[in-house]
């Protein structure tokens, strides 16, 4: 039986990896219990909010009633339990702290895998670059979740400062269909000439922050249709939305935002075409639709301007890889990202992703194990 210790983002990406494992020993280190609790009062986004009860719901009505800590059954030959942090006979390597969360839910997993029998398996799984890399220091056995063809370039590589949760289908459904209405009924008064302007409090109530702030955008272009500042909020608007659809899977719904964020983009570098960094997002809304070739020139255009574009070049690394399959041009891109970013803190993640997929084009035998449908996204 293998034995999986789940971090807390893995489980509120997709509370359903309790069940993906078959005869599976299935551990939930009792720090992640206290930071599922925390989020009902904390102050973040509400979808967060609800993830984190719906996976307290889920495991409590696994056990039944029955002692989470001795384990139960939850089909497919699997238990889940969760594990306390307790030392017993083993101990932790010196230097190391249990201060924060991360470090008690890390100490968990080494101590429940010192454990077991020598010819057991066990993974940690998380999605938290930082936890991945001192599991690595530690010769922790530790995987990404989604790993396989589920999972896009960014939950591989591409991890966020602050983690983004996805949100449930349906909320995400509600939400679009929501703006979208909004925005019709808009442009229908303004079609009508209608005297007052479409921005009443019921609508925006229904809306999420980032799309009041789109819904002003529109309301802003519709006063003055070469608003700089609306053009590229909406640009960025369809530009995270697309990616939000991609990370999802839902391919169709990308390419559209793609699209969308890419007639905006366009429409505001009309007026501000010195602005490099909304040219580099822009280029890698060209790669999302599948058209490399003017990804690469869009991207091209942001280097002859500034060779050290940091996110230009590693952009440039992505499109080499899966756009192009050329292996040996995406290392030497992501080398450059390695030199511009290495000693500096504010790119300090950028630098872990950089040497990460170096190391992995390095390792693999052929120019990529991604397939068509996986599609990088990062803010």
């Amino acid at each position: 039986m293998k034995t999986v210790v789940f971090d807390t983002n893995v489980l509120l990406t997709d509370p359903n990896v309790l069940f993906e494992y078959e005869n599976a020993d299935i551990v939930i280190p009792e720090t992640v219990l206290s930071e599922l609790d925390k989020l009902k009062t904390a102050r973040v986004d509400p979808d967060l909010r609800f993830r984190g009860r719906e996976v307290s719901r889920l495991i409590f009505e696994l056990a039944e009633g029955q002692s989470l800590i001795e384990g139960v059954e939850i089909g497919d030959g699997s238990t889940l339990r969760v594990a306390p942090l307790e030392f017993g006979s083993n101990k932790l390597p010196e230097g190391f702290t249990t201060k924060s969360a991360d470090e008690r839910i890390l100490a968990t997993a080494y101590l429940t895998e010192h454990e077991l029998p020598e010819d057991a398996e066990f993974v940690l799984v998380t999605n938290d670059l930082n936890m991945l890399l001192k599991a690595q220091a530690l010769e922790l056995p530790v995987k990404q979740f989604g790993t396989g063809n589920d999972v896009s370039f960014a939950k591989r590589y591409v991890l966020r400062p602050f983690q983004r949760y996805r949100v449930p289908l349906t909320i995400l459904a509600l939400a679009v269909a929501v703006f979208g209405a909004v925005a019709y009924v808009s442009l229908r008064m303004v079609e009508n000439n209608a005297s007052h302007t479409p921005s009443s409090a019921e609508f925006r109530n229904l809306l999420t922050a980032d799309q009041k702030e789109a819904y002003n955008d529109l309301i802003a272009l519709q006063q003055n249709a070469s608003d700089e500042k609306a053009l590229l909020g909406l640009a960025k608007f369809f530009s995270d939305r697309a990616e939000q659809n991609g990370d999802m899977g839902d391919r169709v719904a990308m390419i559209n935002d793609a699209k969308e964020g890419i007639t905006y983009f366009e429409r505001y570098l009309g007026y501000v075409p010195s602005d490099i960094d909304a040219r580099a997002e822009m280029s890698k809304l060209f790669f999302y639709t599948g058209d490399t070739d003017r990804a690469i020139q869009e991207v091209a255009q942001v280097l002859e301007v500034n060779a050290n574009h940091v996110e230009a070049n590693f952009w440039l690394g992505v499109f080499y890889w899966q756009g192009r399959q050329d292996t040996q041009a995406a290392i030497d891109q992501f080398e450059r990202v390695e030199e511009l970013t290495k000693g500096n803190d504010a790119w300090h993640v950028l630098y872990e992703q950089a040497r990460l997929i170096i190391q992995e084009l390095k390792n693999e035998s052929s120019p990529s194990t991604l397939n068509e449908a996986e599609i990088p996204t990062t803010n």
